[in-house]
C-alpha cells in the first residue's frame, strides 16, 4: 500500500515536472529553460507556468483510475493538491 502510494506520488511529480518543460518551451519561445524559469519568476507568472505543467498529473491520474490502481491515483492526487498549495503561496508573496 506504501509502496503504490510513493510510485503514485514520484509518477506524479515526473509527470509535473515533464509538463513544466514542455509548458515552457512551449511559451518560451525557444529560449532555454532555465532562462525562461527565471523571466516566469521575475514577471510573477511562475505560479501559472507550474499549474500549467500539472496538467500531466490529470492524464496519469485518469490512467491508474482505469486500471484501478487507486492507491498510486491518491499519490497523483495527492502531488497535485501540494503543487495547487505551493502556487497558492507563490502568488501570495
Amino acid at each position: 500500500m506504501k509502496k503504490e502510494l510513493v510510485i503514485g506520488i514520484a509518477i506524479g511529480l515526473i509527470a509535473n515536472a515533464i509538463g513544466l518543460f514542455f509548458t515552457a518551451q512551449l511559451l518560451g519561445n525557444g529560449d532555454d529553460f532555465t532562462k525562461v524559469l527565471k523571466a516566469a519568476f521575475e514577471e510573477g507568472f511562475l505560479g501559472k507556468l507550474i499549474s500549467l505543467g500539472a496538467v500531466l498529473n490529470l492524464i496519469a491520474f485518469f490512467v491508474f483510475i482505469k486500471k484501478r490502481q487507486d492507491y498510486r491515483a491518491r499519490g497523483v492526487l495527492l502531488i497535485t493538491v501540494f503543487i495547487a498549495v505551493f502556487t497558492f503561496i507563490i502568488k501570495l508573496f
